[in-house]
This record gives C-alpha cells, structure tokens and sequence, in this order.
C-alpha cells in the first residue's frame, strides 16, 4: 500500500487525536470521519444501477409471504427456512 506524508498543526492533530478509537491508525479516523454518508437520496440515485433476477425475485416474495406465518423469526435466506433468533 502506497502511503503520503502530510503536515499538520497541533490543533488539528489534537482533533484527530480525540476521533481515534483504540487499535484504530490515523488513516482509518480520516476515512472513516471524510467518507460521504450513505443516505436515502443516494440510494435513489443508484437504483437504477441495481437488478435482481426472476429467483431471487421469487424468493423475496416467498420471505415476505413467510413472515405472515412466522411473525417473530428472522429468515435465514441461504437455508430458505425461517429461523428464529
């Protein structure tokens, strides 16, 4: 991984400082504090960019329709059984 050096003042490395979780690198602070949200509207912007074929369409279905009768479970969707966490 190429890494860059950067220069900053006390102030702002005392900001970054106080942002940093145990075991977490600098980098990690600044990424994680400088990365766009995920928000509802960029969601609808890339809607369009997403497609589910006919199967996994039908299982969608089939785990909505399941939730009638298992009101309180969690669907495992890899087994195609509910299970109840």
């Amino acid at each position: 991984m190429a890494v860059k050096t950067i220069t900053i003042d006390m102030e702002a490395y005392e900001l970054l400082a106080r942002e940093k979780r145990p075991n977490e690198s600098f980098s990690k602070v600044i990424k994680r504090r400088l990365r766009p949200e995920c928000t509802a509207s960029e969601l609808l912007r890339h809607l369009s960019e997403l497609a589910l074929d006919e199967d996994a369409l039908d299982r969608v279905e089939e785990v909505v329709r399941g939730r009638a009768q298992w009101p309180a479970a969690s669907p495992a969707l890899d087994a195609g059984e509910p299970h109840v966490s």
